[in-house]
């Protein structure tokens, strides 16, 4: 087994830096949620696209996510069929609020038609809020609820979406008692609300809720009332909001150290458990079930990126190629009204890079996930993503 208790707070430190990139507090977007938002076009002439992205930060790995999401929005273009897109790039100085707004009018006073990004929760909402009556919609990359609806959408990920797939693959075995074990902080509260919301639209039952401190003692320290709870309240399954560079190695070690049965009570991940090699091999993933993005076109996608810029592409790239795809798509069919809201959430949805997706009217998404397992110290997958939406798992 790896250096697991050694480098837990570091790991957690990662997991902490990662993770603000996304769950930022926001306020609310001021367009009403039914406004058909959005520029009309000339599908023969060139459409302007504005991309938001966080470069002239002090931080490198803002500037690493802006070379990464314009490469990917480029790659995009490249594969278009028949529409051209202008593609201009405004930096938002990593996630700064003012200045995400600036560069969203700057944008929309340059002509462009839909803005792509930006990526952090706050930035989002001003550049959302900056431009929310000049009839221009906002394609986000973040993952936050918070913000989204009237004209901004997010396109990264959610947890709704992942507890969704989850809870209805786990109800089809027979489970119907779930518990949840959430990290305490604001990703964590969010994954909890998200995995009760699930629970409970598909007739399933919370029988225990717990929480534990995100630092290696403070899980230590909760291990053994985790386990009580979960034998006391007959969870078949505990849904876990732990990530693999955090909590989750520490909990999935813990647990059965502590008396956890993981055949009775299984533990379900909200975040991805084969993102680490080692994990496979920790004892309380094994048998636990997860969701992943269709892995076919997600390893298209990196394999398209390596050969074209010569680096592993971040995990958040293909985001921008989705926006671009999507707009693309849309602009094909030769509708003046492509960018409108009422296209954007066109119920057949998109294929992206990590398989279908669709935009919904409330500004979140849907994505089509595979379910997988860990067995034998190897990822297996279970179910594999769908296809098209209406069939299993959607």
């Amino acid at each position: 087994m790896f250096a697991l208790f050694s480098t837990a707070r570091k790991a957690l430190a990662r997991f902490f830096a990662c993770t603000a990139l996304l769950w930022l507090a926001a306020c609310d977007v001021t367009l009403a949620p039914d406004a058909n938002v959005g520029r009309q076009i000339d599908p023969a002439e060139p459409i302007d696209v504005a991309l938001l992205v966080p470069g002239g930060s002090a931080q490198e790995t803002d500037n690493l996510l802006a070379r990464n999401f314009e490469n990917a929005a480029r790659l995009a273009i490249a594969d278009l069929n028949g529409v051209t897109i202008d593609l201009r790039v405004y930096n938002t100085a990593g996630g700064n609020p003012q200045q995400a707004a600036t560069a969203a009018t700057r944008a929309v006073n340059e002509g462009a038609k839909i803005i792509i990004g930006p990526l952090y929760g706050e930035a989002a909402n001003a550049a959302g809020v900056a431009i929310a009556g000049r009839d221009v919609n906002v394609l986000a990359f973040s993952n936050n609820r918070a913000f989204a609806g009237g004209n901004v959408f997010i396109l990264g990920s959610t947890f709704d979406n992942t507890a969704e797939r989850l809870v209805q693959f786990g109800t089809r075995q027979g489970i119907s008692r779930f518990m949840v074990l959430y990290g305490d902080d604001l990703a964590g509260r969010v994954g909890r609300d998200a995995i009760t919301s699930a629970v409970q639209a598909n007739g399933g039952e919370i029988v225990a809720v717990e929480s534990y401190p995100l630092s290696q003692q403070g899980i230590f320290t909760s291990t053994r009332r985790i386990v009580s709870s979960v034998r006391n309240s007959g969870a078949q399954a505990v849904f876990t909001t732990a990530g693999a560079n955090a909590d989750l190695p520490i909990l999935a070690t813990a647990l059965p150290d502590a008396g956890m049965d993981t055949s009775q009570s299984q533990l379900i991940g909200l975040t991805r458990w084969d993102t680490l090699p080692q994990l496979a091999a920790l004892p309380g993933l094994q048998g636990g079930l997860f969701a992943l993005p269709d892995p076919g076109p997600a390893a298209l996608f990196a394999n398209r990126y390596a050969a074209t810029y010569g680096e592993t592409p971040h995990p958040l790239a293909g985001l921008a190629y989705d926006g671009i795809a999507a707009i693309g798509a849309l602009a094909a069919a030769g509708d003046s009204e492509a960018l409108t809201k009422a296209a954007l959430i066109q119920p057949q949805g998109f294929r992206g890079t990590s398989g279908i997706f669709r935009l919904l009217p409330n500004g979140l998404n849907q994505r089509g996930l595979a379910v997988a397992t860990i067995q034998n110290n190897q990822v297996v997958i279970l179910e594999q993503a769908p296809r098209s939406f209406g069939g299993p798992g959607l």
